[in-house]
Parts: C-alpha cells; structure tokens; sequence
C-alpha cells in the first residue's frame, strides 16, 4: 500500500472545517459550526470529523530538542525555559498553554456520535479515537500543571460550577488519562491505513505515557506519589511487551550499518516500513512535509558537545575514558565512533547539497562558525537534496518500534527485573542495527553519566538512558525525559561546540589540509586577495576569535582557545517550580478557585 491513498483522505478532510473560537475556553463557550441535527449520521460524518482531529507534529520535530531547551542542543532563540531560568518569571509573564477549545471539539464528537447509523463496533472505534485524543489532551495539561480541572463533557455558558471549579488533583486526571487510553487500546481497530491511528498507535502512546508518569512520580518527591509509580511501569512494561510480542514491528534494516538509521528520517516513503507505528505521510503538492534546511543550522538551534560525548566509542567503550576527550579537535571526535553519530552530526567528509541556511555553499562540509552557535551542523531528519518534490515528499517517523524496545527496557530495569535476556530482546537489537557491541548485566560505571544522573546507583539503567537518548537524538524526547528524570539541573550548563587549542590553521574536512585560520578578534580579516590559500588552492576562511561580549566572530571560552560558546548564562533551574508552569494571571483572577502550586505566584 503506497502513500497515496491518502490524496482522497486530504481531499476529503479539507472539506470539514471545525471553527474555534480565539477566546479562551473558560471565558466563553461558543457553538461549534457543525450541526448536531445535520451531522453524525454516517460512518464518513464521523471519519470526517476525527480525521480534523489530527495534530501530530512533522519535520518540527528534528529541532524540538534545540527549541524546548535541552543539553542536545544549543538555541539562539528565546524559548519559554531558557527566559524563565534567567528572568524572575511570575503567572503574568508565562502566558502560553492555559487553552481548552481542543477538549471542547472532542467532547461535543463524544455527546454526539452516538446518532450515527453504524455498527456496535464502529461507534466503539470511534469513541476510542476522540477518547485517545482526550487523553492526548490532558498528557499535555498534567506535564505542564500537574493539577488540572477535569471536563469529560461540553460545557455550557451558564453552568457557573463547571467554569469556576478548581484544579482536579494530578491522580485523579492521570487516572481518567488511562482510563481513556485503554479504552482506546480494546477499541480501536488494529488493521488502519497508514498513517492513521490504529490500536497500536493507541497502545504506544499509552506505553510511553505509562513510563513518563511512572518516572515521574518515582523521580519527584514533591508530589508525594512515590508509592504509586510501580503501577505505571508495570503497565508500561506489559504494552510494549504486548506490542513486541504481536509480531506486527521490526527494526528497520538492510544490513547497512553506516547508513540504514539515517534512512528511517529521510524517506519519501515510510508506508509499510516495519518500524514505524505511525508516520506523518507528506505528499508533494498536496501536503507538503514541511522539511526545513534549518535542520541543518546556522538559523536557530545546533547540537552539543555534551550530546556528542555521549555516543560511544565503536568498541562499546565510553568516549569520555579516551585520553584528552575533553581536547579532540573535531576530526579527532569522529573516529572509532557509534555509526549513529555519523548519521546524526554532520561528520568530517560530509558532502553539503541543500545550502539554503548556509552561505559558505555546497562541497566538501567545513563548518560555518558563527556567535552564539555551537559549530556542529545536525543531518537526522535532514533531506541533502536540492528538488523541492523529494523535500516536500519527505515522511515523518512519529513512532518508531525503536521507542518501543527502549520503553520495555527502561521500565524493566526500574522496575528490577532486568536480565541479559531484556537486554538482548531490547537494547542489543538497536545495537546490532548499527554494528555496535551488545550491552550486558555487567556493564562499568561512566563516570560521565553517573555525575548525569546521581540518584542512580544500577550502572546498567545509566546505559539504558544513553541509548535512549542517542537513538532517539534530535526527534524531540529530550526534554520530557529530564522532567520525568528530575533531571532539570542539567539545563543550568550552557551547550558548548567544537574545540580549538589556539589561534592558527585547521583542518575540518578531514581531508589533512587546513580549511580555516582563527585570528584574535583585534586583528582585522584580510580582504579576498590578500587571504591566504591552502594547499589545495582554496582561500581560508578566516574567524576573529574572542570572549564572549567581544565584537569576535566566534566566541571561544578563553578567549584565543578552547571550546565554541553558545550562551553566556543559562541561568538557574528552580527545583522544584520549573518542572511546572503556572496558569496564567489573567486566568486566575476571574476564577479564583485555580490557586497556583509548587511556589508560581
């Protein structure tokens, strides 16, 4: 089945057009412009309406990581975090997410659908999917309030107790969340077209919910709800076991280890992958992917030193047990590594096609270093290719079979039962999809990543993190997982880029012949014939190097060496506040009943 059967579905579903009103959901309550006497009446009237339920995110994602401000990735951009860690922010200053027309559509298709003239077992599939949605909805509320007031049903202007009623606390939301999960997950049809939710769409996002709540709680001893996390990994446990054992997913592979996970996020077509649970299906010219040259840089975001620190070395061994890691040049970084490093960082020999975002132009890479960027470019999910059909073409993986096996892994291990056969079933198999050495029950302690995560003493939970974050690099799981981790204090350390021991000539290309010469940011660059050229006979391209504050044109920590700078301060993660947002002043002042918690004012 190729993707274009779903041209009729686009065609079909831009004919349905649900109005939302720009006003608050608390402050008024408009009627929706569909009808329920002229609507719900068929199987198409419902498909209809679901199908404009649908929200997933597309190329976004390869740069969320960078914008949700996490230690991937560095961003020049002012995000809500990285404001609120250098400002005293308050409810009037944190004004974003405190909207509720999206509940209110799903709950008017859940009064309603009812009316239509199908099948026992299609009002079920279909009472699934707007519940999957609400319980979509409300994930998003309780990851950023915790307590949230809780509607499962539409409603209206005069009912003074529903719209001034105070927040829900977190266990009884969670628990209407899961309620709503599972009964997708019993309801929702398993054979769906591509691209659309099936049951085992329904049942991974239930998974990854059950993990992230299950940490969460276990993590946060704020909440007071430690006693209850075990039931969320065991649940977490047994749907990814329930999806592993179904037989329906498989890794992706065609035994090419250098470049088969690269593959997965550049594909013009993800129909029928094995790997892929749900795809956001791009068709060129109908609705395009929205695959941006930004991805690579030099607009806002660009990947870390950290996160590259953390791939191993190609033998299994940790990178930051090699002599001098602190010091490799980034032609030294590269060698021996985790071939996902390669099809992740824009590597040493990297050929350049799409330069939209890159005025140095296309050949051979050499990094375009400028202030406030780390120097590393990123390639996952970036499409190197000049025809905008092939770009527009481009399919998002939005859940990977991958995540599974990473889900069963991590909620075994924190749940005390792992053995070399989880990890063989799990970890090893992403593993063997690039060539590297299997992860065992004996594994040694990095350093690194115990000073990462010093509440974990099981080295081999340590390495079950590492592999989460380096197979699921730059798709935009970072930042959840170091809020559920209680790991917010990581964000404090401000992302670095390449490192440089002096002033002087570099080669970046790999190719033994220096590309670039760095000059103190007092010296003036030469004009275009009086700078001086390579071996090869290529002009270098100069940078005034300096400190941060300078008028250099790359800021290095001391100035005339060490590491790229990207900010000067990330400020201060208040522990326990920021893992939370407040509702908004405005919000508060005309229903009192919302009091805030965890310290917002």
């Amino acid at each position: 089945m190729t993707k274009y059967i779903f041209k009729a579905f686009f065609a079909l579903s831009g004919l349905l057009v649900l109005s939302a009103c720009n006003n608050d959901f608390l402050d008024r309550f408009p009627e929706t412009s569909i009808g329920k006497e002229n609507f719900f009446n068929s199987e198409e009237d419902l498909s209809l309406y679901i199908y404009n339920l649908y929200n997933f995110p597309g190329g976004g994602i390869y740069s969320a990581d960078g914008y949700a401000t996490t230690d991937n990735a560095a961003n020049t951009g002012a995000t809500e975090l990285k404001t609120m860690m250098t400002t005293d922010p308050s409810s009037a200053t944190i004004t974003g997410g405190w909207n509720w027309d999206r509940l209110r559509t799903i709950n008017f298709f859940l009064e309603n659908f009812g009316k239509a003239d199908i099948t026992r077992e299609a009002l079920d599939h279909f009472e699934g999917l707007a519940r999957f949605f609400r319980a979509q909805f409300y994930v998003d509320k309780v990851k950023r309030y915790s307590d949230v007031p809780f509607y499962d049903e539409v409603i209206n202007t005069d009912d003074e107790a529903a719209l001034y009623k105070a927040r829900d606390p977190r266990s009884m939301v969670v628990d209407k969340i899961m309620e709503d999960f599972q009964f997708a997950v019993d309801h929702i049809r398993a054979d769906q077209e591509d691209g659309a939710i099936d049951k085992w769409v329904a049942m991974t996002y239930m998974a990854r919910y059950a993990l992230y709540e299950g940490t969460f709680r276990k993590y946060h001893s704020e909440l007071g709800m430690e006693g209850s996390a075990g039931a969320f990994l065991q649940k977490a446990q047994d749907l990814a076991k329930a999806i592993m054992d179904s037989g329906r997913f498989s890794l992706y592979t065609t035994g090419d280890p250098a470049s088969d996970y690269y593959k997965l996020f550049v594909s013009s077509d993800l129909t029928g992958n094995p790997e892929v649970i749900l795809d956001n299906i791009a068709i060129n010219g109908l609705k395009n992917s929205g695959n941006s040259a930004t991805i690579f840089g030099n607009y806002e975001t660009s990947p870390s030193k950290d996160l590259l620190q953390s791939y191993l070395m190609a033998d299994g061994s940790f990178y930051t047990d090699q002599d001098g890691y602190l010091t490799k040049e980034f032609v030294g970084e590269f060698v021996d590594r985790d071939p996902r490093l390669y099809q992740t960082y824009a590597y040493p020999g990297f050929v350049l096609v799409r330069t939209e975002t890159y005025s140095q132009g296309g050949g051979l890479y050499v990094q375009q270093l400028a202030k406030n960027f780390s120097g590393y470019h990123q390639i996952k999910g970036f499409v190197n290719v000049t025809e905008a059909e092939t770009i527009n073409d481009t399919d998002v993986p939005l859940l990977r079979y991958a995540e599974v096996l990473l889900i069963y892994a991590e909620a075994t291990a924190e749940l005390g039962r792992l053995d070399q056969s989880t990890l063989d079933a799990t970890v090893n198999k992403l593993r063997d999809r690039v060539g590297m050495p299997h992860l065992t029950t004996n594994s040694g302690t990095d350093a690194i990543q115990q000073a990462r995560y010093p509440d974990i003493s099981d080295p081999v939970l340590l390495e079950i993190r590492r592999e989460r974050r380096i197979e699921l690099a730059m798709e935009g799981y970072r930042f959840d997982d170091l809020m559920r981790w209680g790991a917010g204090k990581l964000l404090e350390k401000e992302p670095e880029g390449l490192y440089f021991p002096g002033l002087g000539k570099y080669d970046l290309n790999g190719d033994g012949v220096e590309d670039i010469i760095l000059i103190d940011q007092s010296e003036s660059i030469p004009s275009g014939p009086d700078k001086e050229v390579n071996a090869n006979g290529v002009a270098l391209i100069y940078y005034r190097a300096g400190l941060q504050g300078t008028d250099a044109g790359v800021y290095l920590s001391e100035g005339n060496s060490g590491t790229v700078q990207t900010v000067r301060e990330r400020g201060t993660f208040v522990d326990p506040k920021y893992y939370y947002r407040p509702i908004p002043q405005t919000h508060v002042t005309v229903n009192p009943n919302l009091t805030q918690i965890f310290g917002w004012n």
